[in-house]
């Protein structure tokens, strides 16, 4: 009876092991680098790819020529989520993404967003007034929202009288911060960085109409170095799937069909 118990003790540790072994072979992490504009509702898709999956998705945020450079440097990045659709195909014509795995994720919205109530009008107006000494933009070179600010700019006739008032941020999320804490008045920045639950958290905005710039487009890629992870082409589903897309259209992007 005391070796069977003992037996019985000892299969059943051994019975345990080999699960846990099991679970961590199937429980990965997949680095990711995600631009900047797609903060709030990556963090949000990241924790219900967790809860999906078990895999853990570590994310950096920042400009998408940033990454770019960093991909090309060998940062050890599988997933890229770009603010545009330029740098993915671009990289995949360098050999250092999966070409056949490119697909759009969300199409972004630009804004005229003021922490202040009463600045910003329903036409931005506001941008042929002296109403405010600074304007916020993201680096137009390195950031695709940045270059539609100033697209949009263009198109109103506006880039050279208010070129001594813009202030860049090397990303969207510093342009953001700057009229956040109001060291600029106002600032173009992404629509998903000031909208909760379809509405505007505060503060005054004008929602650009999309025939003032180019479409944003915002492509995710498997990069070269993430073609053998399991979790990054779990990832890479879980990101079509039915419930992403939900999240991502209630922090204002729109989705494809």
């Amino acid at each position: 009876m005391k070796i069977q118990t003992l037996f019985s003790w000892t299969y059943g540790l051994l019975l345990l092991a080999g699960l846990a072994h099991a679970a961590d072979a199937v429980a990965a992490e997949v680095k990711v680098a995600v631009a900047s504009n797609f903060t709030a509702p990556m963090k949000v898709l990241a924790r219900e790819f967790e809860l999906a999956t078990g895999h853990t998705a570590l994310l950096a945020f920042g400009a998408t020529g940033q990454f770019y450079a960093q991909i090309k440097n060998g940062a050890p990045f599988a997933l890229l989520l770009s603010a545009d659709d330029t740098t993915p195909a671009l990289l995949a014509q360098e050999g250092l993404a999966r070409a056949e795995s490119r697909f759009t994720y969300a199409m972004g919205r630009l804004v005229l967003w003021s922490k202040r109530p009463d600045l910003v009008d329903r036409d931005g107006q506001v941008l042929k007034t002296n109403r405010f000494q600074k304007l916020a933009i993201a680096n137009p070179k390195l950031a695709p929202y940045g270059a539609a600010a100033m697209e949009v700019l263009n198109r109103m006739g506006l880039s050279t009288s208010l070129a001594s008032r813009i202030v860049e941020g090397s990303n969207i999320s510093q342009a953001y911060q700057f009229v956040a804490s109001e060291n600029a008045e106002l600032g173009f920045v992404a629509l998903s960085q000031v909208l909760e639950h379809g509405k505007m958290r505060e503060g005054s905005g004008w929602v650009v109409p999309s025939n003032l710039h180019a479409p944003i487009q915002q492509d995710a890629i498997l990069l070269s170095r993430g073609q053998d992870q399991e979790a990054a082409k779990a990832l890479m589903n879980f990101l079509r799937s039915e419930r992403a897309r939900e999240v991502i259209t209630s922090f204002g992007y729109a989705v494809a069909p």
